[in-house]
């Protein structure tokens, strides 16, 4: 993206140049930006309805303008205050319209000569094809981890689980037929720690399985996510979903699944719990991930929460901006709750 507007900058002799995509719930971001304002701009999000920006993607035609302060369109204070002559273009590639890259000067300064956009245009629909290339190669990318992992996954269940189950089966029948009582505590034992393995490899192969999001929306990824895990663990396991919250977190879902996905996980190697529920609903400073079960719990004050997976809950939540916190009392459950802002 810098190198984009960087290059159209420059090209015209431009004070500042941008570049808006659309984001997950229809609004649109500046993701590039280069010259006057660039670090205030970049990283910006601003309605697409009833924006200049908006305009341009809706009918994909070039929008130029004399006096960009004097543009009600114009909803950012920032850029109304200082910006004068404009010019915004549409990123089309096969007709379909990816983003807009805008030229511009400081209010006062030059008009963009004809010249100017035209040669802005002609960037503008091969930048397009770069970016729709770069998105094809990483969707590419994306897809083939998401096959490696779900190989892996297959091979280990298909395999390893297998071979591992059988040797445990034997060594169960060896304890039973040992007349030592040493003997048949040890084999009990290596039959009880290659249950453990079993369960471990299970974890992994939950955790390798990210292609649960592929063509789903949030709502239906978590949904099915609560469904393998009661499958696989016996818990009987439910999701509550609003609508709306994963409409509103939809650009964060592959973050969602996983917060979801390690705070069930603790769930199976901790709670021996018989219910769990994963709720995802919204408050008033954003969404909120819920994931709640009556196991056996534990007290926070003489607990670490490196045993209950509490940091690496907490890292992540924190990454989206959000944080994450674990309540839980002997003998009454565990909550999980996690806070995504908007």
């Amino acid at each position: 993206m810098g190198l984009v507007v960087g290059h159209a900058r420059a090209l015209v002799g431009a004070e500042v140049a941008t570049l808006a995509l659309p984001t997950d719930d229809g609004r649109l971001a500046v993701e590039g930006a280069d010259g006057l304002l660039a670090a205030e701009l970049l990283g910006t999000v601003f309605p697409t309805e009833g924006s200049v920006t908006g305009d341009v993607l809706r009918t994909g035609k070039a929008v130029v303008l004399a006096d960009a302060s004097a543009d009600a369109r114009i909803a950012q204070p920032i850029v109304r205050a200082r910006l004068g002559p404009a010019l915004f273009v549409p990123l089309a590639v096969r007709g379909r319209i990816l983003g807009s890259l805008t030229v511009a000067n400081r209010k006062g300064g030059p008009l963009l000569r004809e010249v100017a956009v035209q040669l802005v245009e002609t960037f503008a629909e091969q930048a397009a094809v770069a970016l729709e290339h770069a998105r094809l190669q990483g969707e590419l990318h994306r897809l083939a981890v998401l096959e490696d992992r779900e190989r892996i996954a297959k091979e280990l269940h298909d395999g390893a689980i297998q071979a591992l189950f059988a040797v445990g089966m034997n060594l169960q029948g060896s304890a039973l037929l040992a007349g030592d009582t040493e003997l048949r505590a040890r084999l009990e034992h290596a039959v009880e720690e290659l249950d453990r393995v079993i369960r471990d490899l299970r974890n992994y192969i939950f955790g390798l399985r990210p292609g649960i999001l592929a063509d789903r929306q949030l709502d239906q990824a978590l949904q099915r996510l609560v469904a393998e895990f009661g499958q696989r663990t016996g818990v009987l396991a439910i999701a509550e979903v609003d609508p709306r919250a994963a409409a509103e977190l939809a650009g964060r879902a592959g973050d969602v699944v996983q917060l979801a996905r390690e705070a069930l996980s603790n769930v199976s190697r901790h709670a021996q719990a018989a219910t769990c529920r994963v709720s995802l609903y919204l408050e008033a400073g954003g969404g909120v991930l819920e994931v709640d079960d009556d196991g056996r719990g534990f007290d926070p004050a003489t607990t670490t929460g490196a045993g209950q997976g509490l940091p690496n809950l907490q890292e992540r939540a924190e990454r989206l901006g959000g944080r994450a916190e674990i309540s839980s009392h002997p003998g009454q459950g565990t909550r999980v709750r996690v806070t995504i802002p908007r």
